[in-house]
């Protein structure tokens, strides 16, 4: 498996106007945009960094991901992810490697990017996304 860079920060938040008034207005970081991945049940608005990007996620349903997961821990870092070569690859290798999956095959992410997350508990507690555009 090739891990090209981090990709992204994931950022849980309850509403993403806030935040992005934080990032741009006080960071003076700058977004690209925002995108409704119904699949997720998320919106997202990423704020690129040299060649990372941040990524808010506000939940569009109380039982997606980010809803649980801001319920549970509160707002904050919910994943990081990194990009990969070949997330087929990748995938079949981590398997083999015995780390638990909780994608065993792609799923579309925003942007149109191929992703997958690894379990926290095969990852020290870390919430993983590979990632391939």
């Amino acid at each position: 498996m090739k891990i090209k860079k981090i990709d992204h920060i994931g950022i849980a938040v309850k509403s993403c106007a806030p935040a992005l008034k934080f990032y741009e207005d006080i960071l003076g970081m700058k977004s690209v945009g925002s995108e409704t991945v119904e699949e997720q049940k998320a919106t997202t608005v990423f704020l690129p960094i040299g060649d990372s990007e941040l990524e808010l996620l506000e939940s569009t349903s109380p039982e997606g991901a980010i809803a649980k997961f801001i319920e549970k821990r509160g707002e904050g870092i919910q994943h990081i992810c990194f990009q990969v070569e070949n997330i087929e690859e990748a995938l079949r290798e981590l398997k083999e490697k015995g780390v638990k999956l909780i994608d065993e095959t792609p799923r579309r992410g925003a942007g149109g990017a191929k992703i997958a997350f690894l379990h926290p508990k095969s990852t020290f507690g870390v919430l993983i996304e590979i990632s391939e555009k």
